[in-house]
């Protein structure tokens, strides 16, 4: 069977060929005495599972600067017996971690030691994607449909119970007088949905499918409100940025879209089409927000000819224009994840990479190149542990899956560096060379126009109309006559 070509690549061909690779005892294994050639930035037709040696730094579009040290090592490693993990999302305020598989089954798992603290039996298999909002689950099966469910923990250590709340679309519709149009727009994906996004403020859910198209569902009656064809491939990626509910979509045909909704209405409207070069979007994420009226300043899109692309909103006028890529993974980037300026970007390559965004100029260091999996990373999750150890410091932990079945935790601490501390000095001591400066130009202003002192009040007087300034001068030409 012959492949598809490297630039039409996407996680199910990656998956398909990573689970035919574990299955087969007799191939070939890797020599870890044999040097291992790396291949072009776009993938190739050979099989990548072979990589042994970290991938060489490089950083597309970037400056070379010293990064920040930061300092990251493997908690736990767990192996999965029921298939490959597809979705991870935290819960329960930070303390649980819940992935979904390719079986019928949502894992709940204790944070930051990764204890078993239960599961939910969905009676649908294969959970493709999982979303969390407070203590609402959402689930994504390959039966086309979303199941709902209620969240509940008592403790840090007791275990989840789960109750089923809805399904969308229902399996019956409710007769109405628009029938004809509410089949039209009710009925599910005909294809498998790939990835899930919720508009908080307006309670609205995003399902993104192989069959090219995006369905709103209203969360709180369950009914499709609009349902609108995003792309001429599948619908890889759904974010919705929550500042103006902007949605941002990506798919195999290589775009990012922007939508807006219609105001006053439910229906959408395509704003813009992001594209920078012609291979699939897998990933999306949006890094960064305020500025020129709100939305998202940064979005990032991950695609399978390895790169991270950065999308930058202009203040002025809102648009975005491409400002760069991230280079550094040998294949496709399957899965992202953003929190403060720290952007992280899991590979077909087997490898975690850590970048951060510099305040002021926008340019991107690669931190650390995180190795661990032995299989394409699908999935990260990212939670805050501790608030800026010091300035510029933050701790993390991240969770992330791998078609390995390995689930790993990651604690993740960036520092300050020295580079970074010599230039936070030097921009303090500029800022108090400005207010010397400063006062020093009031005080020259005060000696060149001095106080007038009149009736034992001293004034501080500028030539320009100052009315004691005109009165002293009534006051001397009628002295004078």
């Amino acid at each position: 069977m012959a492949l598809p070509s490297p630039s039409s690549y996407t996680g199910d061909h990656i998956s398909s060929r990573w689970n035919s690779t574990a299955r087969n005892p007799s191939g070939p294994s890797p020599n870890p005495t044999q040097p291992v050639t790396l291949s072009p930035r776009r993938p190739s037709t050979a099989s990548p599972w072979q990589l042994l040696s970290p991938p060489r730094h490089s950083i597309g579009h970037t400056p070379q600067r010293p990064s920040p040290s930061i300092h990251y090592h493997c908690l736990t490693s767990l192996h999965r017996q029921e298939g490959n993990v597809h979705a991870i999302a935290l819960a329960a305020r930070g303390r649980l971690v819940l992935t979904g598989s390719d079986s019928d089954r949502v894992r709940a798992w204790g944070l930051p030691d990764i204890a078993d603290r239960g599961l939910l039996r969905t009676r649908r298999p294969h959970v493709r994607a999982i979303l969390v909002h407070g203590d609402t689950l959402f689930t994504a099966h390959a039966d086309r449909r979303v199941r709902v469910w209620a969240v509940a923990m008592a403790s840090a250590s007791s275990g989840v119970r789960w109750r089923k709340v809805a399904t969308f679309p229902a399996r019956r519709l409710r007769v109405s007088l628009f029938r004809r149009r509410q089949d039209r727009v009710q009925q599910q994906h005909r294809e498998e949905i790939s990835c899930l996004a919720l508009y908080t403020a307006g309670e609205i859910l995003y399902t993104g499918s192989w069959d090219r198209t995006v369905k709103a569902w209203q969360v709180g009656d369950g009914t499709c409100v609009d349902s609108f064809v995003a792309h001429e491939g599948r619908v890889n990626a759904v974010v919705v940025g929550q500042d103006d509910g902007g949605v941002f979509t990506a798919g195999a045909d290589g775009c990012v879209k922007v939508w807006r909704r219609t105001y006053g209405e439910n229906s959408h409207a395509l704003t813009m089409v992001l594209r920078f070069q012609a291979s699939p979007v897998n990933a999306l994420v949006v890094g960064g927000t305020g500025g020129g009226g709100g939305g998202a300043s940064y979005v990032y899109s991950g695609s399978s000819d390895g790169y991270v692309n950065i999308w930058k909103r202009e203040a002025v006028t809102g648009r975005y224009h491409h400002g760069g890529y991230l280079q550094g993974h040998r294949y496709a980037v399957l899965c992202l994840a953003a929190v403060e300026r720290l952007i992280l970007s899991g590979s077909e390559d087997t490898t975690i990479r850590v970048w951060r965004r510099e305040e002021g100029s926008g340019f991107h260091v690669c931190l650390a190149v995180m190795e661990g999996h032995r299989g394409p990373v699908r999935c990260i999750a990212v939670a805050v542990e501790m608030e800026m150890v010091r300035e510029g410091g933050i701790g993390l932990l991240v969770y992330s899956a791998s078609l390995d079945r390995m689930l790993k935790a990651w604690r993740l601490k960036v520092v300050i560096s020295e580079h970074q501390e010599k230039e936070r000095r030097k921009k303090a001591e500029e800022e108090e060379e400005e207010e010397e400066e400063e006062e020093e130009e009031e005080g020259e202003e005060e000696r060149r126009w001095p106080p007038v002192r009149l009736e034992g009040e001293e004034y501080g007087m500028t030539p320009v109309l100052s009315p004691l300034w005109v009165e002293s001068r009534l006051r001397q030409s009628l002295d004078l006559y």
